[in-house]
């Protein structure tokens, strides 16, 4: 089982270079295969829309929470570390234009050595894509183009594409994404709860997150996916699967349980930004999760 894991957003440390560089090098030690980051733009104070994953409808974080640039971030940590993955779960794609945000991408790839996963959604809260000049109705149908015009930034020469939101011409883009063993390029995970999400896994990503559901819930929209990927002559089982879990209470049966669903990885949530405890934890979920640290 592959190891992920977030840093603890809560603590307002994501924005502190001391704290995560020693965040991140110590996850790449202790054998964690990769390191996520999330995105809010912007938080508007007084968001009506309901956050999906709390029975509260409010995100469990604070409006004025510390939320550096999640691309940002991981530049820093590539600098800062030399194999861990990095990866972003998730980024609100409806925000970024495809031209910019594969220039980014692209742009760590290149210079991590190919350590780049770019985990993207539609976005929940309705006020923040709002802000940033995006219909909320319109983010689903943004995202599809997206997920087709960076296939074309990364992989041709002379990249062309023409669709109801997105559209250039003859668009030159370097540096491409570092090279890959058996070809490819930088890996798309779907990240989302609903049937759509897992459609859109199916019909376009290289790995699935699905976010807040029961194992009932779960079953459903993984078949929904595979369904989306047969229909659109894919492979389903190339499709990774990233499940998640608090790092806190992580054990065999959790671990056992990701592993019956089919799960490649374990995203793992943190609480503390104490990094004596964090240490202790992380050491702990990598011998629950069989992890053999690369050195």
């Amino acid at each position: 089982m592959l190891l992920g894991i977030l840093p603890p957003y809560r603590s307002n440390v994501a924005s502190d270079p001391v704290w995560m560089r020693g965040f991140a090098q110590h996850a790449e030690e202790v054998g964690f295969e990769s390191i996520y980051t999330v995105e809010h733009v912007v938080v508007p104070a007084d968001y009506e829309e309901r956050y999906p994953y709390s029975e509260s409808g409010r995100m469990p974080l604070a409006n004025d929470c510390e939320l550096p640039d999640p691309l940002d971030l991981l530049g820093f940590i590539a600098a800062s570390t030399e194999r861990i993955h990095l990866a972003t779960g998730i980024l609100v794609a409806p925000h970024h234009h495809p031209l910019i945000l594969g220039k980014r991408v692209a742009t760590i790839d290149r210079l991590s050595g190919g350590r780049m996963r770019l985990g993207v959604g539609v976005g929940w809260m309705r006020e923040e894509l709002e802000a940033t000049g995006v219909a909320f109705e319109t983010r689903g149908r943004r995202l599809d183009e997206q997920l087709q015009a960076l296939r074309e930034i990364w992989t041709s020469a002379s990249p062309s594409f023409h669709g109801d939101f997105y559209e250039f011409t003859h668009a030159s883009s370097f540096p491409k994404p570092a090279p890959r063993p058996g070809g490819g390029t930088v890996p798309i995970h779907i990240g989302g709860h609903s049937v759509a999400a897992a459609r859109r896994a199916g019909r376009f990503g290289d790995g699935f997150q699905p976010l807040g559901l029961d194992h009932e819930l779960l079953v459903k929209r993984l078949a929904t996916m595979r369904s989306a990927a047969e229909e659109s002559g894919r492979d389903h089982t190339a499709i990774e699967l990233t499940l998640g879990a608090p790092l806190q209470t992580v054990d065999s049966a959790a671990v056992a349980a990701a592993v019956e669903a089919g799960a490649h990885r374990l995203l793992l949530s943190t609480a503390t930004a104490d990094l004596g405890e964090l240490s202790t934890l992380m050491a702990a979920a990598v011998r629950v999760g069989g992890v053999t640290p690369v050195v």
